[in-house]
């Protein structure tokens, strides 16, 4: 196995244990990177010399016995909307070609302070408005699409071009892209992970979040980035924990909602098959499972998009109105949809929210966690704009990829995305795990016990 296939995990320990150095495991994925990425196109910008430098560094302090932890000498990638001093944060758009950042970001400063070696910015769909990231191919088949918005950030990890990175996800965006590549992906509680110096979409429903190769990958990240930072509003006041999984496969007397209603509407059969079987697997580790009623489905979609679009026309004003050009048509037609947008329309759908949050409050205390399909479909051809189901229906892709993913960011509530196996055509499936506010550590031991009944990482059949 070379350096680049290890997991963060198994890294981290290597490092710790002087059996690896943060320069070997470095070299080995930006090796990886020169011969991947021009297939791929992962990156906006790649930053190959300070990697290297910052790896040495690592080395250095790590040799003197300043071991900072698990992060200390492990390269990842920042999504292009999150800033590191200095550096470009484009978005991906010609409208911000020459914007710098003149500080880092929160999660940027915390990663810096864990000792995390930066590789570079991934790609997003542009200003993270769209769920296919069209500049990206995806690492399975590079016919297909990515998933987005975080989509670079995705193949970047599935490819062994980054041994981790952050996402953001406004309506699906880390769990989308996971699913699509064969990754795992979090998103946290809404609050949990500051988002100071991270370009916003819709500002009441970003989270920022880990892209990973494991769930202990990413309960890992999550740990040095979790905690409150008062220059974002939103940030929770939680406490510091350490949300690493134990170890063991034992999940008696966890409950786990199986939905009757919307997550299993309108899915491909490989994807209901492959998510029905990681099911009937964490109730043969011993948990129970409980039937529930998704509350307020018909609303679902036209809260996501009565929220999104106008607070994504508000932040875009001046820029909308002075270089419109310069924005690619697909977002800029949903830019100028959001002016059409009543006040009446936006606070109906807050309104919507609240009631919804309630209601799946309600539907927490029955279970403590709800399995569901994290996308209903794997990767399709890229230029590919609709999805026909079996009764006849036509979906347009992105309504399809946002629909069973934006529930948990209209509620908040946590989100975990694992691969659970693979479509005929070899495409892999995604799984995702939706828990009460806060109860990160609950979806990941359910991900991390249902991942050791796996094979080990097929990293090898996605590059």
């Amino acid at each position: 196995m070379q350096p680049y296939e290890l997991t963060l995990t198994a890294a981290a320990d290597a490092i710790r244990t002087r059996r690896l150095s943060p320069v070997e495991l470095t070299d080995s994925v930006l090796e990886r990177i020169a011969q991947r990425e021009p297939h791929l196109q992962a990156y906006v910008s790649v930053a190959a010399d300070q990697a290297r430098s910052a790896a040495r560094d690592a080395a250095h302090d790590i040799a003197a016995g300043r071991h900072r932890g698990p992060l200390h000498g492990i390269p990842m990638g920042l999504k292009d909307l999150i800033d590191v001093a200095g550096s470009a944060t484009t978005a991906s758009s010609r409208v911000r070609a020459e914007h710098r950042a003149h500080t880092d970001s929160t999660v940027a400063a915390r990663l810096a302070r864990a000792g995390a070696v930066l590789l570079g910015k991934t790609h997003t769909h542009e200003f993270a408005y769209g769920l296919t990231t069209p500049q990206t191919h995806n690492a399975w088949d590079a016919d297909r699409v990515a998933g987005g918005s975080s989509g670079g950030s995705a193949v970047a990890v599935a490819a062994g071009m980054a041994t981790f990175a952050l996402g953001t996800d406004t309506g699906g965006s880390i769990r989308v892209p996971s699913a699509l590549n064969g990754v795992v992906g979090l998103k946290p509680t809404y609050g949990l992970l500051p988002r100071h110096g991270v370009t916003s979409l819709s500002w009441s429903l970003d989270h920022v979040g880990p892209i990973t190769r494991t769930t202990e990958d990413a309960a890992l990240v999550l740990t040095a980035l979790a905690g409150h930072d008062p220059r974002d509003p939103a940030s929770l006041s939680a406490p510091a924990a350490d949300y690493r999984p134990r170890a063991g496969t034992d999940l008696t007397g966890l409950r786990v909602g199986v939905p009757r209603t919307y997550y299993f509407d309108h899915v491909d059969p490989d994807t209901e098959d492959a998510v029905r079987r990681a099911i009937e697997q964490l109730r043969d580790l011993g948990a129970r499972l409980v039937e529930v009623e998704i509350p307020m489905t018909r609303y679902i979609q036209a809260v996501q998009w009565g929220l999104m679009v106008p607070e994504a026309t508000a932040y875009h004003e001046n820029t909308l109105r002075t270089v419109p050009d310069l924005y690619q048509a697909d977002v800029r037609i949903l830019l100028e949809a959001g002016e059409l947008m009543t006040a009446g329309d936006y606070l109906r759908a807050q309104r919507a929210r609240t009631l919804m949050r309630q209601e799946w409050a309600r539907m927490f205390k029955e279970v403590d966690i709800v399995a569901a399909p994290t996308v209903p479909t794997t990767a399709v051809r890229a230029g590919q704009e609709t999805v026909t189901w079996a009764d006849g229906t036509v979906e347009g892709v992105s309504d399809a990829y946002v629909r069973l993913s934006s529930p948990a960011n209209i509620t908040g509530t946590p989100a975990l995305s694992l691969p659970v196996g693979h479509d005929s055509a070899g495409l892999p499936i995604g799984m995702q795990l939706l828990g009460r506010p806060l109860e990160e550590d609950v979806l990941l031991r359910a991900g991390h016990a249902y991942e050791q009944t796996r094979p080990a990482s097929a990293l090898a059949h996605a590059v």
